[in-house]
Parts: structure tokens; sequence; C-alpha cells
């Protein structure tokens, strides 16, 4: 067979390449000549056009494997925005959010330490709790919002009213009866309410972004993790073999090689889009009504309005408190006064003003930091559907659309006649480039499916101030009620065949039970 002389430079990947066996049985060192040796027809080929080639077995299995490196590091390099911006965003909110903390509980401490002194470095374990159970609940923690800031309320107004009455005694029991009467008496105002409307919507939507952020990198690094090689193989390293390494794939074979490669990840799309629609919206709410900053800021001014309000109300409180819990004892050494009277001369709590406050979390913002999300985020609509026109429309991946007919269509120089296949895995049942069976889905990606659709509610109900967590639990216990049940009923049957028994799809949170039998 004659040897066929290139002249061209070829890539580095390629210099390690085992080169064909000439006919005298030694392996020739063509290929940093850019020389080339046929070896005569192609039967031994698996991938390639099986007429004559200059690729042996060996040849080709490492071309294949090369393919599919390329391959892999052309999906890797168009995702790398992707990760990226998860990564590092997820990263930055987490500080944000977790310094926020910090620096609200800071400033609680310094302010309440000024205003009250003694008295409240011997209670700020209470206050010392309430952001505990706060970063708990940031961080992933089955923590209710409402029953942690109940329990401060409830905790805050025995150590409140212990204070303002201090001429009395009062028992373990006594004061739960205080606490009791809170809901009643609403001793610190319409504060509590308020305070809890706005923690809570700043928490949900934080810790909602925060996690989703996180989904999101975990599913881009999922879904770039894939394999195709026969497509590969045929549209970038066979023209090689054929001894014109210089034609590159004609566009319309590079589509129809990615979109069959890419059929699983463009059936992600439409969850893919509602995640990034979800996910911008809520930090549009995160720059809006749900503010962290603002909600953060504004913990230890509530609270001190919400005693401010306890003192100047102390003694009709304290007088409706005695008819429900009857009289208390005196405290040993002291007189009977009025709760007026004992708290009269006390330095009351008081708000602050902004320069008071903390400062935002060191060296950005909150409005900054969704700016700059919301401009990543844009991008990413449509991403895993348009993969295949990303790659192709690479010049070093395949020919331009204006070359047709001086590409490599697959088998010789020349123009690709089949047409283009659709996106998603059940278009490709004529792709004539890959085989995909359509029939068997792939489970990574129905999980994947799965977790945007879960991620995607869970920022739904952060936008109306919703904890999908804590919702979902009594429906939960009425799923698992009704599979036992349907177990049971499935059992009495016999289970004549092996079906799907039950499909429970709660349409509140996207969450999909699916029992085989």
């Amino acid at each position: 067979c004659s040897c066929v002389r290139t002249g061209l430079s070829l890539p580095e990947s390629w210099l390690t390449v085992p080169w064909a066996r000439g006919a005298d049985g030694r392996e020739r060192e063509g290929c940093r000549e850019a020389s080339w040796f046929c070896v005569g027809p192609g039967e031994h080929l698996r991938l390639c056009p099986q007429d004559y080639t200059c690729c042996s077995s060996q040849m080709e299995e490492t071309l294949a494997l090369q393919s599919e490196r390329d391959y892999l590091k052309a999906v890797e390099d168009n995702s790398q925005f992707l990760l990226t911006t998860f990564t590092q965003r997820h990263r930055r909110f987490d500080e944000f959010f977790r310094e926020l903390i910090d620096l609200s509980e800071k400033s609680m401490n310094q302010m309440f330490t000024k205003t009250y002194g003694r008295l409240f470095t011997q209670n700020a374990h209470v206050f010392q709790e309430l952001f505990v159970e706060l970063r708990r609940y940031y961080s992933g923690g089955s923590v209710s919002l409402a029953e942690v800031l109940s329990d401060f309320w409830s905790r805050l107004v025995e150590r409140v009213f212990s204070l303002v009455n201090p001429q009395y005694q009062f028992s373990e029991d006594y004061l739960e009866c205080v606490s009791k009467h809170a809901e009643q008496l609403q001793p610190f105002g319409d504060v509590p309410r308020k305070l809890r409307v706005q923690v809570s919507r700043a928490f949900i939507a934080a810790r909602a972004l925060s996690q989703a952020l996180a989904t999101g990198r975990d599913i881009v690094n999922k879904a770039t993790k894939v394999s195709c090689v026969r497509g590969l193989m045929r549209q970038w390293y066979c023209p090689l073999c054929r001894g014109v390494p210089f034609l590159r794939p004609c566009h319309s074979l590079c589509l129809n090689v990615m979109k069959g490669c890419l059929a699983n990840q463009a059936d992600l799309g439409t969850e893919w889009n509602n995640f990034i629609d979800a996910l911008y919206q809520v930090s549009e709410k995160l720059e809006g009504p749900f503010n962290m900053e603002l909600a953060t800021d504004s913990i230890s001014v509530k609270v001190s309005e919400a005693i401010m309000h306890m003192q100047e109300n102390s003694v009709s409180i304290s007088t409706k408190v005695f008819q429900g819990c009857g009289n208390p004892r005196p405290a040993p050494g002291r007189s009977k006064r009025s709760p007026k009277e004992s708290g009269s001369n006390r330095r009351p709590f008081r708000t602050y003003s902004p320069e008071e406050k903390p400062t935002t979390a060191a060296g950005t913002n909150l409005d900054r930091l969704v700016t700059e999300l919301k401009e990543r985020l844009r991008p990413m609509q449509g991403f895993w559907v348009s993969l295949p026109h990303t790659i192709c429309n690479d010049e070093k991946m395949a020919a331009d659309v204006t070359n047709e007919d001086r590409c490599w269509n697959g088998q010789t120089r020349g123009r690709y006649l089949p047409d283009v296949t659709g996106d998603g895995l059940v278009s490709q049942i004529n792709n004539p480039e890959v085989e995909v069976d359509i029939a068997r889905p792939d489970v990574r990606t129905r999980q994947l499916i799965m977790e945007l659709r879960v991620a995607t509610n869970k920022l739904r109900h952060a936008q109306t101030g919703q904890d999908m967590d804590f919702m979902d639990s009594e429906s939960q216990f009425y799923a698992h009620y009704i599979i036992h049940h349907t177990l049971g009923i499935c059992t009495c049957i016999c289970c004549m065949l092996t079906i799907y028994c039950f499909l429970v799809q709660k349409v509140s949170s996207g969450y999909e039970i699916l029992i085989n039998f």
C-alpha cells in the first residue's frame, strides 16, 4: 500500500498515537514527519468506514478514546461558566448570609450591654439561643422559624416580667403561666408578628437561594459526566484514518452526533429553565421585601422596641397577669412596690439610629451580590438544548455551516445529506449517527430532573415566604399512610402481576413517590 504524505502539522495530542505498521511489520513513526502509511483495506475497523485506511485496529481504538476525551473537554469547557457561577456565587452568598447573622448578634450584644448593663449579661443566654437556632435553620437544620421565634418571645416575656416586678418572687410554674397569657395580653405589642414575618421571609429566601446554588453546582457536575464513542470517532478522527486529517466534520453531521450524545441532557431543558427562572425571582425578592440585610439589622431594634413597649405598659400587663395567674409572693428583703415604681428609675431599652447599627458584611452588600447573580443567570436559559449548537459552532470542532461541500460527511469529502434531528431523547429515534435506546430513559437524568423539580418548588414557595420543608411534614404523613394501605390492598389481591401499584404526586411540593412491585 502506498504512503500518503499530508505535509500537515498535526495536533500535539495525535503525536502519542501509535501509527500503523507497514508491510515489514515495523511500527511507522511518521507522525512527527506528518506522514501517513496506508495499511490497505479497512475490514479490521470497527468504527470508521471499512475502505482503504491509514489506521490499524490499535490506532482506531486509541483515536476513539481520544475522541471521547476531546468531547468531554468540549462539554466541560462550555459548561465551565455554569459551574464557576454556581460554585462562586454559592460561596459568596453563604459567607455573606452567615456574616450578617454574626453581625446581628454582635450588634445586639453591644447595644443591650450598653443600654441595660449587667441585667442583660445575666440573661444573655436567651438571646444567644435565638441566634444559635437561626444559624441552625440557615444551615439546613430541621428547625421551624415560627417555633424558634415563639420560644424566644416566651422566654423573653418571663425575664422582662421578672425585671419590671423585682419586688416579687416568681416560681417556674408562675412564669410558665405568664407565658401562656402572653398571646392574649400581647405584652410586646405587634412587634413579634412583624419580626416573625420579616425574619421568616428573609431567612427562608436566603436558605432556599443558598441551597439552590449548591444544587445547580451539583447538577452541572453530574450532567457533564457523559459517554459517547462511535459518533465522535466517526466525525472527528475517521477523516484522519482516510488520510484527510484536514477535513473537519460537516456542521449538520456534528449536530446529529452531539444531539445524540447529549440527548439526555437536552431532556433537562424544561426543568432547568424553570429552575433558573425560580432562582432569578427569589434573587429579586431578596433585593426587595425579603431583604436579608434589613431583616438581620432589624432583630436587635425590634426586640428593643418590644421590651420598651412592655416596660411602658408594665402596670396594666402586670395587673392582668396577677388576675389570671394569682398574686405572687413578695421577694425576700424587698418592700412591696407598684410595678410603676419598680421600673421608674431603670434605664429603658431604646431604638438606635442607623449610625449605631452594624455595617454590612465585609467587602460587599446584598444588592451587589444579587445584581451580579442575575446577570449570570440570564445566559443559562436553554443551556442544555443549545449545547450541541455551541460545540458545533466552534471552528475547531466542525466546518462552518457555509462550507457544506468541503467537509467530512462521515464517509468522504462532500455534502452531508441526512436531516438534523430534534432535541431530546425521543427525537433521536431516527438519528443516523448515534444509536439511542429511546425506550430506556437514563436513570441518572431522571434523578437530575427530580432534583431540579424539588429545588424549583422550594424556590417558588420561598417567593411567598413559605418553608416547603415544614409544609410537607403533614402531607408526608398522609402519603406514608396511603402507601401502607395501598400495599395492603395489593397484597390482598395476591399481586397477580408485577405492576406499578401506586403513584403519589404531591403537586404542592413537587415530590413524586413511585412504588414498584
